[in-house]
């Protein structure tokens, strides 16, 4: 294997619920998808393609699977909205992208590129940002595409739990087809969700990309960590490259992403930094849970969660692809 090797990592999300359900149809579904979305990316490094293309190719096929809370299968705030958040950073150049509450465009992440590169801005919200997507030709669809029955009746019963009212059902969607809707190999909660890459290109640059459906039930207007660089989304060549997943709030107050590259600054090692922030200051902070894949100049991908389980996989220059779904 040559000194500057390619490699890339990818996650769609950690949590407990949905592995304490899992069955083992489930589990192959998570197998097949994660590694479509590994392919997608390895295939831009194989032919020395950069690293930011490759985490924002890979992101793209999550957004567009309706089993993660991101893109297509997102979740719905109070009001029956989907508001995406996503970003992504250029390691070799620290640009970034990030928006946050768009409501219409297919592919977050690819808006948060255009951001990058289209304006002197680093972060859109809301109506502005939709408007900006349309100015820039990205692919619009209404609310009924990004709808999907399982997340839907996971909104539902979060709402009646907390006792708030539901929401009518988004325009363009149908009623509920019956008990089947609630039935089949993929029925568990996925209340907190992010799909995310990171990635060394050939030429030893790094990139990290992060995208969201956000928290279901969450009061409108509500942003997480993912789009905000420095909490659940970094990278540097000089350091490392992260992409986490979890309950936003506590990667906020704690500039996860961005702690762990300055620890790999100082010397730790990408798992030994990933590991304090994951395993020691974010759960000293009550209610504090998630986790991250991480990437340095030199080396192969790491991850680490203090949950029950992480969708995830990496792949690696002359190495078969690693898939986990527990």
């Amino acid at each position: 294997m040559p000194a500057q090797y390619w490699a890339i990592a990818i996650h769609g999300g950690a949590g407990e619920s949905e592995w304490e359900q899992m069955d083992p149809a489930t589990a192959v579904t998570y197998h097949d998808s994660l590694a479509k979305a590994l392919s997608a990316g390895s295939a831009v490094l194989k032919r020395h393609g950069k690293a930011l293309d490759a985490v924002e190719a890979a992101v793209k096929v999550l957004e567009d699977d309706p089993l993660f809370n991101a893109g297509r299968g997102s979740a719905f705030a109070a009001d029956g909205k989907n508001e995406m958040d996503a970003a992504l950073m250029d390691g070799a150049t620290l640009a970034v992208g990030s928006v946050a509450d768009v409501q219409f465009t297919r592919h977050p992440i690819a808006l948060a590129r255009a951001v990058m590169e289209h304006t002197p801005y680093v972060m859109m919200v809301g109506a502005g940002a939709d408007e900006f997507s349309r100015a820039q030709g990205l692919e619009q669809q209404p609310p009924s595409f990004f709808f999907t029955e399982l997340r839907w009746r996971e909104f539902v019963s979060i709402m009646r739990t907390s006792g708030r009212p539901v929401p009518p059902r988004p325009a363009g969607v149908g009623p509920a087809t019956g008990p089947t809707a609630s039935a089949g190999p993929h029925m568990f909660g996925h209340r907190f969700g992010t799909v995310g890459a990171v990635a060394r290109d050939s030429e030893g640059h790094l990139a990290a990309a992060t995208s969201t459906g956000g928290m279901q039930g969450k009061l409108p207007g509500r942003v997480g960590d993912s789009p905000l660089i420095g909490a659940g989304t970094y990278a540097s060549d000089h350091s490392c490259a992260v992409s986490g997943t979890g309950v936003g709030e506590y990667f906020i107050r704690l500039t996860l992403a961005r702690q762990i590259c300055t620890l790999v600054e100082q010397g730790q090692t990408p798992q030994q930094a990933a590991d304090h922030m994951i395993h020691t200051e974010l759960p000293a902070l009550k209610g504090g849970e998630g986790g991250v894949i991480v990437i340095a100049p030199t080396g192969d991908p790491i991850w680490s969660s203090n949950t029950l389980g992480m969708f995830r996989a990496k792949e690696a220059e002359g190495s078969e692809p690693d898939i986990h779904v527990k």
